[in-house]
């Protein structure tokens, strides 16, 4: 059985916030789920970690947050090897789209929210 485990980039504790839902459905669905903000505090019993704390055996990262402010989680996301990463609606980015491609993680353009809603998240 595949381990979706999740980063989500963005994570916010704004329950109005879609960053705040999927992590809500993530738990609803099983599914480990770490949130990562600027702003700490909880979602549930989950901590808001801090960007760029170190993370591992992470198979998705669902991505929160501009494309200009992507430009400094390259790197990290590159280096957390995760199977996917899912930008959601906008947050496409081009350029990191191919740099991932470069680096043979799999991404899309797609709402974790609507994966989650009709059972192709784990798919």
């Amino acid at each position: 059985m595949v381990d979706y485990k999740t980063l989500v980039i963005g994570a916010s504790v704004n329950p109005d916030r879609y960053s705040h839902k999927v992590v809500l459905k993530l738990l609803d669905s099983g599914i480990k789920v770490i949130p990562m903000g600027i702003n700490q505090g909880n979602i549930t019993d989950l901590v808001i970690v801090r960007p760029f704390e170190k993370q591992k055996n992470i198979h998705t990262v669902s991505i929160y947050i501009k494309p200009e402010i992507q430009k400094e989680y390259y790197k990290y996301i590159i280096n957390l090897q995760p199977k996917r990463v899912l930008f959601n609606p906008g947050t496409e980015n081009p350029i990191f789209s191919q740099i991932l491609q470069k680096h043979n993680i799999y991404w899309e353009n797609s709402c974790s929210l609507v994966l989650l809603s009709t059972n192709q998240y784990q798919s």
